[in-house]
This record gives structure tokens, sequence and C-alpha cells, in this order.
């Protein structure tokens, strides 16, 4: 075991923030991901917080501002337990960076995406209990963790609308698959919000602010937002691009691995999709780049905020060949074709047709 409990083939993109991803074929065939795959995107260095000592301020728009202990939520509000997909918004970053260069962004894979199941209680029932004003619109969420990269270095935040924070689904999170949530994933409380970027599940939570705007942290108003092709990310500035949120469909081969040699003939081929607050009502699969398609088989999901896993066993030809998946959401949205119509200077979002590159053998 590594560092943070941690698999030991982890794909560290950073050591310190600590930063990685599992190899593709450890997240296959797996409905919830074991802690010790789960992947890790970090800004700062991970803090370890004394669950005794710790506290949630909730205020800002509210009729009356709270201080809350890991005891208080857990015997003053109702337990929720769902299972939840979280992706990065530089989930297969990679195959951006394939197109052009991305300088100082991890070339993240296909696994900054995993699946958890989270218990705590609800975020709307905690802004209940403070009694939202009628000008909060946003909610806001600080962290202690202090990021160097951002300008000036700051403590790490975010916010989401008021109307998904008000949603059930939204958790302040204690646990994570049946255990106490663990240092390298925000304990001892997060955020979990459902459908969005891993972004704005904030960890090591320590407040709770209701107002009138986005909140103005750096990572809300200038990161993890989409910029247009030709802009200078180092020349941009709060409020430039489209800030991210809800996640679009995607899809990801998992097994084969990109350049293994197999024998011809039938292969299984798996992978996972994933559409956030819609659904995946269909993944396609592909031996001839495109020209058809063979519709894969689609585990049932655990709840609808998890991605669903999908198998389906294909006659591989002798010699190389070239593996494509898609995916379609419950909205009849679609993956598109390329990278190359997707590429930005943050390497944000690709959701582009899965590909690998693998060779039948006699």
């Amino acid at each position: 075991m590594s560092r943070w409990g941690k698999r030991e083939d982890m794909i560290v993109h950073e050591a310190e923030p600590y930063n990685a991803e599992p190899p593709p074929r450890a997240l296959a065939d797996r409905a919830l991901t074991p802690v010790d795959t789960f992947y890790s995107r970090n800004h700062g260095p991970i803090p370890r917080l004394d669950p005794r000592a710790w506290r949630l301020s909730v205020d800002g728009e509210v009729e009356r501002e709270l201080a809350l202990s890991l005891s208080d939520l857990r015997s003053g509000f109702e337990h929720r337990t769902l299972t939840a997909t979280l992706q990065c918004a530089g989930n297969r970053r990679a195959g951006l960076i394939e197109v052009g260069d991305i300088p100082g962004e991890a070339p993240w894979g296909s696994g900054a995406i995993s699946t958890a199941e989270w218990t705590g209680v609800r975020l709307a029932d905690v802004l209940g209990a403070a009694g939202l004003g009628p000008r909060a619109a946003h909610v806001a969420f600080a962290a202690p963790d202090v990021a160097a990269e951002a300008d000036p270095p700051q403590p790490y935040g975010g916010s989401i609308p008021v109307a998904k924070a008000l949603a059930g689904e939204v958790l302040l999170a204690w646990g994570m698959n049946g255990a106490p949530l663990p240092a390298v994933h925000g304990g001892p409380v997060r955020v979990v919000v459902p459908g969005h970027i891993g972004a704005r599940s904030v960890k090591w939570v320590h407040r709770v602010t209701a107002q009138e705007r986005p909140s103005d942290n750096y990572f809300q108003a200038t990161v993890y937002r989409l910029l247009t092709a030709d802009a200078d990310p180092s020349a941009t500035g709060p409020g430039d691009g489209l800030s991210l949120g809800p996640v679009a469909v995607n899809a990801d081969i998992l097994r084969p691995g990109d350049g293994e040699v197999l024998p011809a003939g039938a292969t299984e081929i798996s992978g996972y999709a994933f559409a956030g607050e819609r659904g995946v009502a269909r993944v396609d699969v592909s031996l001839d780049l495109g020209d058809s398609w063979v519709q894969a088989d689609l585990d049932e999901r655990a709840d609808p905020w998890a991605w669903r896993l999908w198998r389906v066993t294909l006659d591989l030809p002798v010699g190389p060949a070239v593996i494509t998946a898609r995916a379609w959401d419950t909205a009849a949205a679609c993956q598109p074709e390329s990278a190359r119509h997707l590429w930005n200077p943050k390497g944000y979002v690709n959701n582009s047709w899965a590909r690998i590159h693998v060779i039948g053998r006699d």
C-alpha cells in the first residue's frame, strides 16, 4: 500500500499535492470503487483534521447562523446514504493533449472518475435549520487546504446554485463505502454534489455560506471554467469562459487496455458511462471506426447518481484494430466524435468518443 492508503499501481501525476488515478483496468466490473482505488485530486497539501475539533459554520444570507460539530450533524439530522460518481473536470485530458499541448495541467487518463457509497446528511436539511434568506441564490463552501497555485494563494472553495444545494442528493458526508471518510478524500466531512464536476464537492469543508452571487474563490471564479480554444489562460481572469457545473455524457473503455495484443475472435470489451444529472440511455461499440455499431449491455445503476458499467463481446479480427465506444444520455445527446473539436487550453470536458488500439493475433 502506498502513501495515503492507495494501491501501489496508482498513476501519480503529482506527489505534492497528491494527484493520482487508478489504471483503467482497476475500475472495470466494479459498481463501487474501493477507497484504495478511488482517484484523488488536490490543489494543496492534504490537511489532517481532528474529527472531535472539527466545526462547520453556516452563515451569510440565513436567519440563524450555526456552528455544528460532527456529533451535532450525526444527532441533529436524518442520515442519508447514496451511491454517486465523482468525475474530475480534467478526466480524459490526455486525449486533448494528443491534439495540442496543455502546459501546466496533469495528463489525466480515463481514471479520474470513481464511484462510492456516501453517508452523511442532506445539505438542504442543514440549510433548512439555518433558514435561507430571500436573497440567497448560491451556496458557497470553504475548506482549509491552501493552494499555492491560486492567485493570490488561498484556501480552496467553490459554490453551487441554491436550487442544487436544496436538492436532496447533495450531502455533507462523513462516510465512504461504509467507513469513516479518510483524510485523502476530505475527512472528517466533505460536500458531495452528485452530477456536477468533482471540483464542486469540496473536501474538508468547514464553512457553508448562503449568498447572492457565486463564490469569488479562485477555483470558482477563474479556474474550472471552459475557455475558448484561442484564449491565453495566463491572461484570463475572474468570470472569463463558461463556469463548469453539471457534467456532460461521457464513456470510456476500461478493458482491454490500449496497446494490448489479444487472441483474435470473441473478445469482451467493457467500460463505464456517466451522464450526471441525466441518465445513460445507450452505449455503442464499433470495430470499424464507427461505420457500424453494436449496442452494449448496460448494468443496472445502484443509484440515479451513479455511473453505468457496460460490456459487449465482439469478434476481434487478426491484426491492428481500433475499438471505439460512445454513450447517449436520456435526452438523446451523444458524445462528440473528435477531441480535436473539443480542445481547450485548460483541457476540460473531453467527452469525445473513446478509442483504444489493440492487435488481434492468430
